[in-house]
């Protein structure tokens, strides 16, 4: 039978990243607790870590067993609060599964109005990759899955890709960047220093596409996964940056950028993932309907 104890302490060494600060936070010597994670490796036949200079990196098979873990915490401390009849219990758990491509803005727009429901919903999200996130719904530990793209079809998985709406691109840059800029757009980008989103985002080739029709060849500075991470260094000055025009007020504000130029010709597009063919959950029709009523205004102004 599985030790949770032992459990516990090596989900405490996996998210410090080091045996020492875990003993701190245990009460424990690091003698002990490393005594206590050679024991659970060998009671499960693996290695968990893998020494990288001074830190402790997860192996494969660490990083499975830490999923586990995470999730087994969370309904042990879910299953503490149904006992103790606390109000927060009554609400029903609306899991959501975020692809790490979709910009932080546009899923708090999509997400927020679940949170609204005469019923109480406790909204729990998990940012992954999409293909992550869709063998998580597989399995029923997600309710839906918010992505920038369907549901691949070479994946083997029961899945709907139910379409939420799209809106078209938007370019920001910081004031002193913004300036630099010819008055011509999209003309006023060629040479310019240009964020764009990675590898697994639906909008890169659309993008670089379209740059490519016009003419324009600016200089690509980087490349990010996270769309807010984009913005930071966006506000920072390091070039001009795309974000979806369901989310140009919302960075404009929070980042403080200002708009070089807007396109209706590239398309941002967004699904709600789920394993049911008719959306029925009342979160997800929420977040349906707030979808639906967003993008047509993103479209309008």
């Amino acid at each position: 039978m599985l030790n949770y104890k032992h459990l516990h302490y090596f989900r405490t060494v996996a998210k410090t990243g080091a045996v020492n600060r875990a003993a701190e936070k245990l009460h424990l010597t690091p003698q002990t607790l490393s005594g206590q994670i050679g024991a659970f490796e060998a009671r499960l036949g693996v290695a968990l870590f893998r020494r990288s200079g001074r830190r402790l990196e997860l192996t494969d098979a660490g990083r499975t067993a830490l999923t586990y873990a995470d999730e087994i915490f969370h309904i042990g401390a879910e299953l503490e609060e149904a006992l103790q009849n606390r109000l927060a219990a009554r609400a029903h758990p609306f899991r959501v599964g975020i692809a790490d491509v979709v910009p932080k803005a546009v899923a708090y727009q999509l997400l927020a109005p679940a949170l609204t429901l005469a019923e109480p919903v406790k909204l729990v999200c998990r940012e992954d990759r999409l293909e992550q996130l869709a063998a998580e719904l597989a399995i029923h530990r997600l309710d839906m899955v918010l992505a920038d793209r369907p549901l691949p079809a070479s994946m083997d998985i029961r899945g709907y890709s139910h379409p939420l709406g799209e809106c078209g691109v938007t370019f920001l840059a910081a004031r002193a960047v913004a300036d630099a800029l010819g008055p011509e757009f999209p003309a006023n980008l060629h040479g310019v220093p240009l964020l764009i989103p990675g590898e697994d985002s639906a909008l890169r080739v659309p993008l670089l596409r379209w740059l490519e029709r016009r003419g324009v060849q600016p200089n690509v500075v980087g490349e990010f996964d996270d769309s807010a991470l984009m913005s930071a260094f966006g506000q920072a000055g390091a070039g001009v940056f795309p974000v979806p025009a369901a989310s140009v007020q919302d960075v404009m504000r929070q980042h403080d950028v200002i708009e070089v130029g807007r396109t209706q010709d590239i398309r941002e597009r967004f699904f709600a993932i789920s394993v049911e063919r008719r959306l029925s959950h009342p979160a997800v029709l929420a977040v349906s309907e707030a979808a639906r009523q967003r993008f047509l205004k993103a479209d309008a102004d």
